[in-house]
């Protein structure tokens, strides 16, 4: 898994190649398990929430996680439902441009995070269904462990 910074255009392309045909709960069920499977396998000590809109439905915590990453999950989730984007992506668009996310957009830190982690799940053509959270590790890692699962189970 790289750790490098993506881009901002690298990170749009993602996004539309990463939309789903259909959402269920078995698909939330599969993509949970194979984000835990591949983070158990490498002990990565990660939080994994899973929500259809604001429901929450697979959750899970790695050893060496605590409960307090679920925080972080719960906010770049919120990140995610408000802009529809992934929390990497806001973040760097944060940066780019230099201004402080929660100020600008006057939302409070405690349910808000512009943190890589978290990662929309949007059926193809634009609905966006609910969302992917990952906490742990850098914030580009956990992007990455969404992302490349997502590809694998709409791939293979």
């Amino acid at each position: 898994m790289t750790t490098e910074t993506p881009s901002l255009d690298a990170l749009r392309a993602e996004l539309a190649a990463l939309q789903l045909n259909t959402f269920n709960y078995d698909f939330a069920w599969k993509l949970g398990s194979l984000i835990r499977l591949r983070a158990a396998a490498q002990a990565l000590p990660v939080a994994i929430e899973i929500r259809h809109g604001a429901d929450v439905v697979f959750a899970s915590l790695l050893p060496g996680a605590t409960i307090d990453n679920f925080g972080w999950t719960r906010r770049k989730c919120a990140v995610v439902h408000r802009f529809h984007r992934s929390s990497l992506q806001v973040r760097l668009e944060a940066e780019l441009k230099g201004y402080d996310f929660n100020a600008k957009f006057g939302l409070p830190v405690s349910d808000f995070v512009a943190s890589g982690g978290g990662f929309p799940l949007i059926i193809r053509g634009g609905t966006l269904i609910g969302s992917v959270g990952v906490s742990g590790l850098p914030d580009v890692e956990d992007h990455n462990l969404i992302t490349l699962c997502l590809k694998e189970m709409l791939t293979g």
